[in-house]
């Protein structure tokens, strides 16, 4: 095969990886399998893994002993800016909407936080993230004020893209969360200020993006 062949080959896998990536057909943390990859694009792996190199020096895949390539989770600045803003803007709609919230709604929102109690057993980040999302825009949603519940649906579309990576990267965040969010619907249940429902709604979103930056920073091989 010649040089350009090859070339061709590589930039065909590139270009068929890179648009699902974008796409999120390839979701965060998704394990590109090379051989299965190269079946479906009808070459060898060689190409494949050359296209797998250079988006790996571009920061859309990284790879790992012992797991292999995977797609990259998120860009880590632009994760911390979201739950950073994320949890100071939900924990403000959190604290305006308390008083508003009635005994069903927190009924409804205790429901949800059950089935994802249930779920830590057999562990499905993605439908544990969804409920995660349920859970919260019960708490948030009847914020009286428009402007702070935009800022927070923003910050959750912002996260449209991350949001399966988080408890699929930093699963034992899971049985936290849990736990807080009954802290959460106690606090607003038993009519506490609205500062120290702010705060835990804050804090809550906070640990979750510590949790993430302690898990991406420890040892890969570190086996937790």
């Amino acid at each position: 095969m010649s040089t350009v062949a090859a070339v061709s080959k590589s930039e065909l896998a590139y270009e068929y990886m890179h648009d699902r990536i974008s796409a999120g057909d390839y979701s965060p943390g998704y394990r590109l399998v090379l051989g299965s990859i190269a079946a479906e694009l009808s070459m060898s792996v060689v190409p494949v893994r050359e296209a797998v190199r250079r988006l790996e020096a571009e920061g859309l895949v990284t790879f790992e002993r012992n797991v292999g390539a995977r797609v990259a989770l998120v860009d880590e600045s632009e994760y911390v800016f979201t739950m950073q803003t994320l949890g100071l803007v939900e924990g403000a709609a959190t604290a305006l909407s308390a008083p508003l919230l009635t005994p069903d709604v927190l009924d409804a929102a205790q429901a949800v936080n059950e089935r994802m109690h249930t779920l830590l057993e057999h562990f499905d980040p993605h439908v544990f993230t969804v409920l995660n999302q349920q859970f919260h825009s019960l708490l948030y949603e009847p914020c009286p004020n428009p402007h702070i519940l935009d800022l927070v649906q923003r910050g959750w579309g912002r996260l449209g893209r991350l949001r399966d990576s988080t408890f699929a990267f930093v699963p034992g965040r899971a049985h936290h969360s849990v736990d807080e969010h009954t802290e959460i619907i106690e606090l607003i249940r038993r009519g506490a200020d609205p500062l120290e429902i702010e705060l835990a709604a804050r804090n809550h979103r906070w640990r979750t993006m510590d949790a993430f930056i302690a898990a991406r920073h420890s040892d890969i091989h570190d086996h937790h």
